[in-house]
C-alpha cells in the first residue's frame, strides 16, 4: 500500500468515524452518559481492518484518539472520561482484530472475502462480542471508578449496542470491500467499476429484479407500519418474516444491506418514541431490547443466507467432482460396471460395452452368457450362474478369471480377465462391481513364447542325448584302463558331465510338459479317476523298489469318475504324487492319502502327505514357474512341476490350493468337473477355432 493511498483512506475513515461518533453522542440516554447506539464501534473496526497493513498506522490511531476526545468533550464529557473512551475504543478494536485473525484466518488470504458459511458468521459474531466484552471491562468499570456510579443495565446496553454495531457495520464493510476489490481487479478505475455495477444490474433477470424491488418495498412498508404502531402488542417479531424471505431467496450482500436498513429503522423509531419498544418505560431496558431485536434480525438473516450459500457451493463442488469422476470413468481403457441384486446395470463405462463387442440388452438388464458369447478358455460356455457378477452377488470371493468373448462383433475372439467384488449398500442389498481387462495381446505373446520354448526344448533333446551317449562310451573306455594315472580324474569329470546332462534333460522334459499343459487341446472325456491314481501309484512303487528305496504307503479312498483329458490328468496326479514322495525327510517312509468328494458338479480331490511341508508364506508362490521352495535342502527339481499342475487344473475349469497337513506334511486340493452322463453332455465349441 502506498503512502498516498494510506493517507487518503485515513482521511475518509476519519470523516466516517467523526460522523458515527457524533451520531452516537446524540443518542445519549436521559439521566446517564450512555449512548443508545454507537455506530462508531463498527466504523472503527472496518477502519482498522482496512488499514491493517498501512505504513502510517500510528496516524490512524492518532486520528481516532483526536476525534474521540474532541467529540466527547464537545458533548459534555470530561477530559478524563473522553481519554477513557479513547483507550476503550482502541482496546475494543485491537481485541476484534486479534480474535478475527484467530477464528477466521482465511479472511485476508486473497483480499477481503465475504462470509461463505455460518462458521464465518459465528467467527464474526464471536469476535464482535469478545471485543465488546473487552471494551465493557474497561469502559463502564473505569467510569465507575471515576464517578463512583455503576449501572449493570448500562453495561448490558454497552454490550448489546456495540455488538450490534460491529456485526452490522462490520459485515457490510467486508462485503463492500470484497465487491470493490473484485470490480477494481476487473475494471481498474472507479468509473469502470461503476459501469460494471450498472452492467451487472442490467444483466439481472427481470423476474429477479422484480423480486428485489418487491422485497425492498415490502420491507419498508412492514417496518414503517410496525414501528409507527404505538400500542403495547408485541408485533415486532412478525417482521422477521421479511428477513427470512430475503435470506432464503436473495443474494447475501443484499441481505446484509437489508439487515442494516431495518436496524436503522428500528433504532430510529425507538429513539423518537415510536414503535413497539417505545412503550417500555425504562430507557435502559428499551435500549437493550431494541439492540437485541436488531442483533436477532441480523443473525437470523445472515445465518440463513450464508447457510444457503454454503449449501450451493457444496453442491457446485460435488457436481464438478462428479463430472471429473465421470470423465475419468468414461476415459479408462478397462471396462467397469456395477450390477445390482436385480441383475440391473446401475453404472458402466464405454469400455465395458466395447470389450463385450457392443452387445447390450434393452432395459439395462444383464442377459445370459450366450447373449454376450462368454466361454471358458477351453471353449465351453460359461453357465449363467457362474458369470463373475453372479458369483459376486452370491457372496462368493471371485479371483481374476480369464474368459473368452466370441460373438458376431468379435468373430476372432477376445480374451479378457474379469474381476468382481461384492458391494453391500446401506440397505443391506448387494451389488457387484465388475472390472474387465483385455489380455488378448498378452496371452498371445505368452503363448508364442511358450511355443518357442517348447520348440527349443524339443530341439535340445538331440544334443543332450548325444552328450549322455558319448559320456557313457567315454566312461566305459576309462573303466578299461584301471592303471592309468588320469583314470580317476577322468571318471570324476565324466560323472559330472553325466549329472549335468541328466539335469538338462529334466529341465527340457519340464519345459515340454509345461508347453503341453498350456497348449495341448483338452479332450475332456469321462475318466476313471481311481484307475489313473492306481497306475500312478504302482509306477511310483516300482520306481522306489527298483532304486532300492523304501516303498511308499498309499491310502486311496473311493474316487468318482471325472470329465477330463486322461493324458493331462495323469500328468497332474503324477506330479503331485511324485512331489509328495520326493519331498520326504530322510529315514521317513512316504505315506500318502488320496481322497475325493463331489459337490456342485465338481470333484474335489485331496492329496495329503507326511513330507517336509511348505515353508510359511509360500503356499501360493509354489505354483509359479521355476519356483523352488527348498532350494538349499538338497532336493533336485526344476520348479516347473506345480506350475504345470496349476495350468492343467485351470484348463479344466478348476482350482488348486496348497495347505499344511494337520498331521504334518502338505495337502494339495484341486477340483475338476465330475463325469457327465450321456444326456448331460452338450457339444462345446472347438477350442482350437475359438483361440
Amino acid at each position: 500500500m502506498t503512502y498516498r493511498r494510506s493517507l487518503a483512506r485515513t482521511g475518509l475513515f476519519a470523516a466516517a468515524y467523526l460522523a458515527a461518533t457524533v451520531t452516537g453522542r446524540l443518542t445519549v440516554l436521559p439521566g446517564s452518559d450512555m449512548s443508545m447506539v454507537w455506530p462508531a464501534a463498527g466504523v472503527g473496526v472496518v477502519w482498522f481492518c482496512a488499514q491493517r497493513k498501512a505504513p502510517l498506522r500510528w496516524l490512524d490511531v492518532a486520528a481516532l484518539a483526536v476525534i474521540t476526545m474532541v467529540v466527547n468533550m464537545a458533548t459534555g464529557a470530561t477530559a478524563a472520561v473522553a481519554a477513557l473512551f479513547v483507550v476503550t475504543n482502541l482496546v475494543q478494536i485491537g481485541t476484534f482484530l486479534a480474535l478475527i485473525d484467530r477464528w477466521w484466518p482465511t479472511l485476508w488470504t486473497a483480499g477481503p472475502r465475504p462470509m461463505r458459511g455460518p462458521r464465518d458468521l459465528w467467527a464474526l459474531l464471536g469476535a464482535a462480542f469478545g471485543a465488546t466484552v473487552a471494551g465493557a471491562v474497561i469502559g463502564p468499570t473505569s467510569i465507575w471508578l471515576l464517578t463512583g456510579r455503576h449501572s449493570w443495565p448500562a453495561t448490558v446496553v454497552w454490550l448489546a449496542r456495540n455488538t450490534a454495531s460491529i456485526l452490522l457495520i462490520g459485515s457490510a464493510g467486508l462485503y463492500a470491500a470484497h465487491l470493490l476489490a473484485r470490480y477494481r481487479a476487473r475494471h481498474g478505475t472507479l468509473r469502470s467499476w461503476w459501469r460494471g455495477c450498472r452492467a451487472t444490474l442490467a444483466a439481472t433477470p427481470r423476474r429477479r429484479a422484480a423480486e428485489y424491488s418487491a422485497l425492498t418495498v415490502c420491507s419498508l412498508a412492514a417496518y414503517l407500519t410496525g414501528f409507527s404502531y404505538t400500542g403495547s402488542l408485541p408485533i415486532a417479531f412478525t417482521l422477521i418474516a421479511v428477513t427470512v424471505w430475503a435470506a432464503t431467496r436473495l443474494a447475501t450482500p443484499f441481505v446484509v444491506a437489508h439487515d442494516l436498513l431495518v436496524g436503522l429503522i428500528a433504532i430510529g423509531f425507538t429513539l423518537y418514541g415510536s414503535g413497539p419498544f417505545a412503550t417500555i418505560a425504562d430507557f435502559t431496558t428499551r435500549a437493550f431490547v431494541a439492540q437485541l431485536f436488531v442483533v436477532i434480525v441480523a443473525v437470523v438473516g445472515m445465518a440463513l443466507a450464508t447457510g444457503r450459500d454454503e449449501r450451493t457451493a457444496l453442491i457446485a463442488e460435488l457436481a464438478a467432482e462428479k463430472d471429473l469422476l465421470r470423465a475419468i470413468f468414461d476415459s479408462t481403457a478397462d471396462g467397469l460396471a456395477v450390477i445390482d441384486a436385480d441383475n440391473r446395470v446401475v453404472l458402466r463405462n464405454p469400455a465395458a460395452v466395447r470389450l463385450l463387442g457392443g452387445f447390450t440388452k434393452p432395459g439395462d438388464k444383464v442377459a445370459g452368457s450366450a447373449h454376450y458369447g462368454v466361454f471358458d478358455l477351453d471353449g465351453s460356455p460359461v453357465p449363467d450362474d457362474r458369470m463373475v457378477h453372479a458369483r459376486a452377488l452370491a457372496g462368493e470371493d471371485v479371483p481374476p478369471t480369464d474368459l473368452l468373448i466370441r460373438n458376431p462383433a468379435v468373430p476372432e475372439g477376445r480374451i479378457i480377465t474379469a474381476r468382481a467384488a461384492t458391494l453391500v449398500g446401506q440397505d443391506g442389498r448387494r451389488s457387484a462391481v465388475v472390472l474387465i481387462h483385455d489380455v488378448t495381446a498378452e496371452r498371445r505373446q505368452r503363448d508364442e513364447l511358450a511355443s518357442f520354448a517348447g520348440v527349443v526344448a524339443h530341439d535340445l533333446l538331440n544334443p543332450v542325448t548325444a552328450v549322455q551317449g558319448f559320456a557313457e562310451i567315454a566312461a566305459e573306455s576309462v573303466a578299461r584302463m584301471p592303471g592309468h594315472p588320469a583314470a580317476a580324474e577322468a571318471e570324476d569329470a565324466l560323472l559330472r558331465v553325466s549329472r549335468a546332462a541328466d539335469r538338462m534333460r529334466s529341465l527340457i522334459d519340464g519345459l515340454l510338459a509345461n508347453t503341453t499343459a498350456r497348449d495341448a487341446t483338452v479332450a475332456a472325456v469321462p475318466v476313471d479317476l481311481g484307475a489313473i491314481v492306481s497306475e500312478v501309484t504302482v509306477a511310483r512303487l516300482d520306481a522306489a523298489i527298483g532304486a532300492g528305496q523304501p516303498a511308499p504307503r498309499f491310502t486311496v479312498g473311493d474316487l468318482p469318475p471325472v470329465q477330463a483329458d486322461p493324458v493331462l490328468l495323469r500328468q497332474l496326479l503324477d506330479n503331485l504324487i511324485g512331489n509328495a514322495v520326493k519331498y520326504t525327510a530322510k529315514d521317513v517312509i512316504p505315506a500318502l492319502t488320496v481322497t475325493a468328494t463331489v459337490c456342485d458338479g465338481l470333484v474335489r480331490v485331496c492329496v495329503a502327505d507326511n513330507g517336509i511341508g511348505i515353508p510359511a508364506g509360500q503356499h501360493d508362490e509354489i505354483f509359479g514357474d521355476f519356483h523352488r521352495a527348498h532350494r538349499t535342502a538338497g532336493y533336485a527339481g526344476t520348479g516347473l512341476g506345480l506350475g504345470i499342475c496349476k495350468r492343467i487344473v485351470e484348463r479344466h475349469g478348476g482350482t488348486i490350493t496348497a495347505s499344511d497337513n494337520p498331521g504334518g506334511g502338505s495337502r494339495f486340493v484341486f477340483t475338476v468337473p465330475a463325469a457327465q452322463t450321456a444326456q448331460d453332455r452338450e457339444p462345446a465349441p472347438d477350442s482350437a477355432q475359438l483361440r
